[in-house]
């Protein structure tokens, strides 16, 4: 009998969400080497997701790129519909999208005082219930199937929230409230084989944090930026492929007894003391 690797995902059908953007689009692309038929979900940048795909397939990988907006539950039924009739499974489910909005970010021109409360609500809304909206029509699937992983996106913002970035960090902090939440909910109510958790990622440079960590005119690190890679012990920033074995590891079989965690990829930031 032919052993399987731990790691291997031929067969089995992922769904990435925010699969257009950089970190979980290298997800989808690493989920796509090892075997997986990846749905990558975009919702303004469709061509991106279309990149992403395009990129799996030269790699000899299946993908699909989709458009839904994770806030509205009707369009999240309609993609898993699509995956559904595309696939005829769901296995995996990351939920990646989110993202902040300078008009929910303090400086020295917006104080907390003057923050906008309807752009609170979005960066709110995109990043917790972009999380639980899929995890309600994909979990569904995953129930029915009796087995299923599920990786939320968290930050390190969820354990340490960000000086300016006051509705980027609590959503990101429920994230990994509801992630464990959830883990123990589908574990007792629906099937011990359906896993739930989230990675944490450190500092990488992204289009949501970029206008925070580097200069829009000359591209150097603003001293924010220089700030975090002098309390990284590694550092650096992170590069999107540093989030690959992780993910890979929690959505295999090789966390079959993984549940409810959430695993931080910083470079050794949250273990430095600053001394």
């Amino acid at each position: 009998m032919k052993a399987t690797l731990p790691f291997d995902l031929s067969g089995r059908v992922a769904v990435v969400t925010g699969g257009s953007g950089v970190l979980c689009g290298a997800l989808a692309r690493a989920l796509g080497a090892c075997g997986a038929n990846v749905a990558v979900v975009g919702h303004r940048h469709l061509e991106r997701a279309e990149a992403v795909v395009e990129a799996i397939h030269s790699g000899g990988g299946d993908a699909q790129a989709f458009a839904a907006n994770v806030l509205e539950r009707e369009d999240v039924e309609r993609l898993a519909a699509h995956v559904l009739g595309a696939y005829g499974r769901v296995d995996m489910l990351i939920n990646g999208a989110g993202g902040a909005r300078p008009e929910a970010t303090t400086s020295a021109e917006r104080s907390f005082f003057d923050l906008d409360p309807e752009a609170i609500r979005w960066v709110t809304d995109l990043n917790l219930l972009g999380t639980i909206v899929p995890c309600q029509v994909f979990g569904r699937i995953m129930a029915d199937n009796d087995a299923g992983a599920i990786l939320n996106i968290a930050s390190m913002a969820s354990y340490r929230p960000l000086t300016r970035s006051i509705a980027y960090s609590a959503a990101k902090a429920a994230v990994v409230n509801f992630t464990q939440w959830l883990a123990v909910h589908i574990a007792q109510n629906y099937s011990a084989r359906i896993r739930v958790n989230a990675i944490a990622p450190g500092f990488f440079l992204t289009e949501q944090n970029r206008y925070l960590l580097t200069d829009r005119v000359t591209g150097d690190f603003t001293a924010r930026g220089r700030a975090i890679l002098e309390h990284t012990p590694m550092g650096r920033m992170g590069d999107p492929e540093d989030l690959v074995g992780t993910a890979v590891w929690l959505c295999s079989d090789a966390a079959r007894f993984v549940t409810g965690i959430v695993a931080t990829v910083d470079g050794g930031f949250t273990a430095y003391a600053g001394v």
